[in-house]
């Protein structure tokens, strides 16, 4: 069962950093950001209810704590997708799939200031090599000649931010219901909250186009099934080895970026990557125990 924990939690990884590729494929055809994001939630809400539906009674709760997190999980996995899809058309796959994972970081600095999570050197040395990492892979030591603009940079790390957000709304309402009933609040709510923003009347038109198979597929596999195997793949798998199995998704988005749709990373950017995504892996390593 380990290993099958491990095979589940690479295939949402390889799931995930497809789904970001798929997104710039939309974007390149003219479609907003922001009503990309809707559909890749929306299908993802059918899927997680329908997973919710075959055990109804074994999944209902009523708790008003279930609901509250569940909704602070919804609104952080709204701000995850829609501003890494913003930082995507802003920069490129690679380096906004890259911020995103970020996310580990904020975990640490919001658990530090709640006085949850106990600061140690090395903590703070990981934190020191992902600012250096950033640094790097946005060009920011050269202002003059930046290779990722100031709002890509700024969309991708309010990914992260948000990812973290939902990761503490998703463990505290899990610690109430079961993932299926929380994935479809969480859900529910993302779209809610996205439809104030969304165009309605390109969100009604995606209906009638031809990219409607790119948007299907985009919430099939960039929500519904990778969550899904995620969720049971997380079962059978120690946090620590999650964690870090779970860097397959920017490794895969970077890949899908130059193979299929021409991004350059020059090896600077790459060394900054490989500096983000190791400082990740130990912190998140770290809080796993």
């Amino acid at each position: 069962m380990k290993y099958a924990g491990i095979v589940l939690i690479i295939l949402a990884a390889i799931c995930w950093g497809i789904s970001g590729g798929i997104a710039d494929i939309l974007m390149s055809r003219g479609w907003d950001p922001i009503v990309i994001s809707f559909y890749r939630g929306a299908v993802g809400f059918i899927c997680f209810f329908v997973w919710f539906l075959f055990r109804f009674r074994q999944n209902w709760t009523f708790s008003t704590r279930l609901y509250k997190w569940s909704l602070v999980a919804g609104l952080g996995v709204a701000g995850n997708f829609t501003f890494y899809f913003l930082s995507i058309q802003s920069s490129s796959i690679a380096v906004a799939a890259t911020l995103m994972y970020t996310a580990p970081l904020f975990v640490f600095i919001i658990s530090f200031l709640l006085r949850i999570e106990r600061s140690t050197w090395l903590k703070w040395v990981c934190i020191s090599v992902v600012l250096m990492g950033i640094i790097l892979l946005t060009g920011a030591y050269t202002p003059e000649s930046i290779s990722v603009s100031f709002l890509g940079t700024a969309v991708g790390l309010a990914s992260g931010l948000s990812y973290a957000l939902f990761i503490f709304g998703f463990k505290n309402a899990s610690s109430v219901g079961n993932p299926q009933t929380t994935l479809t609040i969480a859900f529910f709510s993302f779209c809610l909250i996205l439809l104030l923003f969304t165009d309605y009347d390109e969100a009604a038109s995606v209906m009638k186009s031809s990219d409607m198979g790119w948007f299907l597929l985009l919430g099939i596999v960039g929500a519904g099934i990778s969550f899904i195997l995620y969720m049971i793949g997380i079962r059978w798998t120690v946090p620590t080895t999650a964690s870090m199995v779970a860097m397959v998704e920017p490794v895969t988005a970077s890949l899908f970026g130059v193979l299929f749709i021409g991004d350059h990373l020059t090896i600077i950017q790459l060394l900054g990557m490989v500096l983000i995504l190791a400082a990740i892996t130990v912190l998140s390593v770290k809080q796993s125990y």
